[in-house]
């Protein structure tokens, strides 16, 4: 036991089983009878795709571990090899209860006109049909392996799907049939679902199944025995090992993505009771073991469920879409200069529009009074407006900075291509400080103003996508606040090498000085606590991972101060412990949209103090990567957020409350029904419909539809 008690392993839940937890409440969401079936669909393919996620990085992680014979433990007391094991159950256990929601979903889907039918479902005309589907549309593009007869062996591609059979062919002049092992990768760009012709509705057949079906009619004479579709996730945790080596990162990162291809395998997913002897062969030639072979009857890749959420025709299984709104701070105004000089923004995402960000570099790239543009981009959307209008801001001679995070994991590739197109349209693209990802979400426009220079600043705690702005909830702020835009300008500085670190007036950078303020700022809340009036913690967040965190948080705790986490995913910190953690309350809302923001909420003795940040409180946000946390000026949008925390606890409707036994359960409704993501929708709407009827000359502030 450690001469610390607050670093007793009982303190701690396991970071793996609680992340899986939270893909538990995920899948929960996929067996809610409440939601619409195509809603259900959508959560299902979210859960598949998150534990690709996670055994790509994740598992493969431990895996390496395992195989160095790393016997360091976890905070939670737990070797790698222990830590697999737990896995392993939980993994398979979940995995079982994915696919039959998976089938029931799609029975109900079939009552409502949409049918997901087997081969043994096909009517003799759909045969038909198949037959000179096959022949003509994909037959041409296939190219089936004889493995076992080509060496080297060729590589199979991570997370493509595969089928699997055995043949019986002809020998040559011979009576006798031989056996051979052939497998088809399937093409990408084929259709994950082909439709077959009926009177009644849409069914479709699984493009897995088709391709078995007709597999023998390539070999002349050939009849199938038995076959099996199967998929492989590859290691894919493949960092640069230091940064300060590398002169050329864009092909250093070009190199990355392409070890992956080559990279172990760290897990196989099979359709479910496949012949013996293909699994035994595809377990053995990946090296894998039993416990590492997942059995399933539902689609092995999440695309594929994720076709049929988006397949048009039938909305009325769908939820109702929520329209963003335009933002409550930006209602009525004409001018977006004048109005961020004059006050404050607060954008409450995705309720509130995403469009006036968009809109202030579209407007900054042609404004002949701004002279330059400086950006993180860590992930952004394929066709990003952002990007588009950053090069024409170039090209029209703006001095553009923007750092462009290679190294923004399953995004390098993307991220490469678009940090090109910068450059060459006269961008000046960094990549970052060597060793650290640059997470920080930062917009600083310079323009000039008659007689004097105007800095303008958006800072936020999500991405600057235009499409996951749409489903992820997160917080932004435009301000031309000269002390925050004088931090930011100091940032930007740093990051391009122009400057060391500085004192910062306002913000708070990690790995420089953002762990040393969170710990000043909870020591700070138990230093103000009484027993008369104890102090208060409240924060949003997605993952809190990081022990020096934890350990404070028990500190006050234990002092008597209040605290109440929402975290979305990782939560090792354990509540409701005796004597460590009896006044801490962890809850975890999973709703339409994925919860991404991170508000931080401190009573300080009844002067409030609200900050947002791009960083969770894990250990690489606070230590490995370039972060920025921000405070809250405005007492109006400090009372709006600290309102929206309240609410979150206040939800009965999506919400989950962790236990002392890292379960998580959830909570019974009483009284009233509260749905805190609707709840904010309803006043988001409720506000421009106000601002409407009272201004007949109401202009709102968004960009049309595309």
């Amino acid at each position: 036991m450690p001469k610390d008690p607050l670093k007793s392993p009982e303190l701690y839940i396991n970071r793996e089983l609680s992340w899986l937890e939270f893909n538990d409440r995920v899948l929960q969401q996929g067996l809610c009878a409440e939601l619409p079936l195509l809603e259900r669909l959508k959560f299902l393919a979210i859960v598949a795709s998150n534990l690709d996620e996670f055994f790509l990085v994740r598992v493969a992680g431990l895996m390496r571990r395992r195989a160095a014979r790393s016997r360091r433990r976890d905070p939670s007391g737990r070797m790698p090899a222990e830590q697999l094991s737990a896995i392993s159950r939980r993994a398979h256990a979940m995995v079982a209860q994915h696919a039959e929601a998976v089938r029931s979903v799609f029975n109900e889907l079939a009552v409502h006109g949409l049918c997901v039918c087997r081969p043994s479902q096909w009517s003799p005309l759909q045969r038909k049909f198949l037959q000179v589907h096959f022949t003509q549309e994909i037959q041409p593009i296939l190219t089936p392996l004889a493995i076992e007869e080509l060496s080297p062996r060729p590589l199979l591609p991570n997370q493509q799907l595969h089928v699997a059979a055995v043949l019986a062919v002809p020998k040559p002049d011979e009576p006798e049939t031989a056996e051979r092992l052939v497998i088809v990768p399937v093409p990408s760009q084929l259709s994950r679902w082909v439709s077959l012709p009926t009177d009644q509705g849409v069914q479709l057949a699984a493009i897995e199944d088709v391709i078995a079906e007709h597999l023998a009619a390539m070999y002349p004479g050939g009849s199938l025995r038995a076959w099996a579709a199967f998929r492989i996730t590859r290691d894919a945790d493949v960092v640069l090992q230091d940064d300060e080596e590398v002169d050329d990162l864009l092909h250093a990162m070009e190199e990355v993505v392409l070890a992956r291809r080559r990279r172990n395998a760290v897990r196989l997913g099979v359709s479910a009771q496949p012949d013996a002897r293909l699994r035994a062969w595809l377990t053995d030639w990946l090296k894998l073991t039993d416990d590492e072979v997942y059995e399933t009857d539902a689609p092995l890749e999440a695309s594929a469920l994720m076709e049929l959420v988006h397949r048009p025709g039938f909305d009325p299984l769908k939820i109702d879409d929520w329209p963003p709104q335009t933002p409550r701070d930006l209602i009525g105004a004409d001018d977006l200069w004048q109005t961020i000089e004059s006050r404050d923004i607060l954008l409450i995402h995705p309720y509130e529009s995403f469009d006036p960000v968009v809109q202030l570099v579209e407007q900054a790239a042609d404004d002949p009074h701004v002279l330059a543009i400086k950006q993180t981009l860590y992930r952004t959307s394929g066709d990003s407006p952002i990007v588009r209008a950053l090069s024409r801001a170039a090209q029209h001679g703006k001095e553009v900075i923007a750092l462009v995070e290679l190294k923004a994991r399953f995004d390098e590739w993307r991220n490469v291509t678009w940090a090109r197109r910068l450059e060459d349209s006269g961008v000046h693209v960094i990549y970052g400080v060597a060793g650290f990802k640059t997470h920080a979400k930062a917009l600083l426009i310079v323009r000039r103003r008659e007689q004097h220079i105007q800095r303008f600043v958006h800072l936020a705690t999500g991405n600057y996508n235009d499409r996951t702005a749409r489903q992820y909830s997160d917080i932004g702020l435009l301000t031309a606040d000269r002390e925050i835009a004088a931090d930011v300008a100091a940032f930007f500085n740093l990051l391009t090498g122009y400057s060391e670190s500085v004192g910062w007036t306002k913000l708070a950078v990690a790995p420089i000085g953002l762990r040393h303020k969170l710990l000043d700022l909870i020591d700070r809340e138990v230093q103000a606590s009484t027993p008369d009036r104890p102090g208060l913690i409240m924060a949003k967040i997605n993952s809190l991972e990081d022990p020096e965190i934890c350990r404070a948080l028990y500190r006050a705790s234990r002092a008597g101060v209040k605290v109440r986490l929402n975290v979305r995913g990782i939560c090792c910190l354990r509540p409701d412990v005796p004597g460590f953690s009896d006044h801490i309350e962890v809850r975890s809302i999973v709703d339409r949209f994925l919860e991404h923001a991170r508000v931080f909420y401190f009573r300080n003795g009844g002067h409030d103090e609200v900050y947002l940040s791009s960083a969770d409180w894990m250990r690489r946000n606070l230590s490995k990567r370039l972060e920025l946390m921000f405070p809250v000026v405005d007492p109006k949008h400090r009372r709006r957020l600290i309102e929206a925390l309240e609410l979150y606890f206040a939800d009965n409707t999506n919400v989950w409350r962790l236990q002392s036994d890292g379960n998580y359960a959830k909570i019974s409704r009483h009284g009233p029904r509260v749905r805190a993501q609707q709840t904010l929708y309803r006043e988001a709407v409720d506000a421009v419909r106000q601002a409407a009827n009272a201004t007949p000359q109401f202009r709102p502030l968004t960009r049309p539809e595309t």
